[in-house]
């Protein structure tokens, strides 16, 4: 059967694929040590497991809104008031079957063949393959490290066409943890109104924040630019609930009524029950946040030290998320006894086969010549990683 040209363009997740890699070899029967998918290894917070459990109970269990519950909505209109400063009505949330599906509904209904949407690099895998599947192109800016992954705004001016209609934030950053001041954002105000851009706010990760840091909604600088951000979160990294699938969209009325007749048409609404044990997490979950964040914060700490000790490899404390991402352009070049590291994706490769560790590649962000690795996993399991990476590379001249 012929498939469309529209699905033949786009890959699948590289961060999916690199698990089924290591699905494979586990069957096997190799020890495999996951660094690379972005799921916290906390059960869900129980507040919201038992608002989930006593949903079921209740036969909470039939379709919903298509935007989602009033009782959801609310919660994340409160949160969005104490959290961020932000004020929104029902009329303008919308929930949906997990962040990455918000996503792909903003893009959906924002954009079409013939415009362009500014993507900086690194950036999160699924980004770009939106933009295409709503028939734009998305646009790569890309950032250095040496100023810290972040997107300055000579070069976003210089980015800009006639075309361009859009722009992807994304901060606390996935894979880099970068964060965008107040300060940085206002420099970018000005040239975002002057060009209209539609500005798209991926805030998944502001619970994941470290050393003092703290996290700024684009969207509270100033009436403009809120009238031209959609602010996207979801449920799933800061509760624990990856599997609930919930995340949500606060924008201008008229997008996200927009999304909501599209959502009407492909999901319907998003899980009932899932949407009970959101509520609950968004209203009462923040103990959990904390306790989280301690390990998190004593984990990262961990994984740079542990990184910068192993030759060839050079890694930066990110301020948010819980990833780091190290420079192993040093690597690159040397050999091993099936051949020769060309690139980042061979890295990854050599350690998932080698070393039985997941690590996902640079390339996958539009950063070649680094790794994605995720702390989200006990310290003995980073500890045994971190290990067995080691020894891998040891075998490397």
């Amino acid at each position: 059967m012929k498939l469309a040209k529209r699905i033949r363009r786009i890959q699948a997740s590289a961060t999916m694929a690199m698990a089924a890699k290591a699905k494979v070899l586990k069957a096997e029967g190799v020890e495999i040590i996951s660094f690379g998918l972005g799921e916290p290894d906390f059960e869900t917070a129980n507040v919201a497991a038992e608002a989930g459990i006593a949903a079921i109970h209740a036969g909470e269990t039939r379709y919903t809104p298509p935007a989602g519950t009033d009782e959801l909505k609310q919660a994340i209109i409160q949160k969005l008031k104490r959290d961020n400063g932000l004020d929104y009505t029902k009329k303008e949330i919308i929930v949906s079957c997990g962040a990455k599906h918000t996503l792909y509904n903003i893009a959906q209904v924002l954009f079409e063949k013939g415009d362009e949407v500014i993507i900086p690099a690194p950036y999160w895998v699924t980004y770009p393959d939106q933009i295409s599947l709503s028939g734009a192109s998305p646009v790569i800016l890309h950032t250095k490290e040496s100023d810290g992954f972040l997107m300055r705004p000579a070069a976003l001016k210089a980015a800009l066409t006639a075309r361009t209609k859009g722009i992807i934030f994304n901060a606390p950053s996935n894979p880099t943890g970068s964060i965008y001041t107040t300060t940085d954002y206002e420099a970018f105000s000005d040239i975002l109104i002057e060009a209209d851009l539609c500005i798209i706010s991926d805030e998944i990760y502001e619970k994941f924040l470290y050393d003092g840091a703290s996290h700024t909604s684009i969207a509270t600088l100033n009436p403009a630019l809120k009238a031209k951000t959609i602010v996207v979160n979801g449920v799933s990294k800061a509760y624990s609930m990856t599997g609930w699938r919930i995340g949500y969209a606060a924008g201008p009325e008229d997008v996200i009524q927009a999304m909501t007749k599209l959502q009407s048409q492909s999901t319907s609404n998003p899980c009932s029950i899932a949407q009970r044990a959101s509520a609950a997490a968004l209203n009462n979950g923040e103990p959990f946040v904390s306790e989280m964040l301690d390990a998190f914060s004593e984990r990262r700490h961990f994984m740079v030290e542990t990184l910068n000790k192993i030759s060839g490899i050079s890694c930066t404390l990110p301020p948010g998320s819980f990833y780091v991402f190290p420079n192993v352009k040093d690597l690159l070049g040397l050999s091993h006894a099936k051949g020769v590291i060309k690139n980042t994706l061979d890295l990854a490769t050599f350690l998932l086969e080698e070393g039985g560790v997941t690590t996902i590649p640079g390339e996958a962000f539009g950063a070649p010549g680094y790794l994605r690795l995720s702390f989200a996993a006990s310290k003995d399991v980073l500890k045994r990683g971190l290990e067995k990476i080691q020894n891998a590379l040891a075998q490397l001249s």
